[in-house]
């Protein structure tokens, strides 16, 4: 069975939200959609980041330095 690949901006709609996860599991990126930057991330994302990496994404002194 083949599958054509989709990159990153094939994959999401303009209003996603996207974690980008190492093979180690660490994180290394969370994409925000465009004009996004000042509104709060949603609960779902906000409860995945904090359960697994420790980040307040609505607190950016939890911030880690990410890629």
């Amino acid at each position: 069975m083949s599958h054509d690949y989709l990159g990153i901006e094939e994959s999401l709609e303009k209003d996603d939200y996207a974690i980008v996860i190492s093979k180690d599991g660490s994180l290394k990126g969370l994409f925000v959609p465009a004009g996004d930057e000042e509104l709060e991330v949603p609960e779902s994302v906000c409860y995945f980041l904090k359960k697994y990496w420790g980040i307040d994404a609505n607190d950016p002194t939890t911030y880690p330095t990410l890629h």
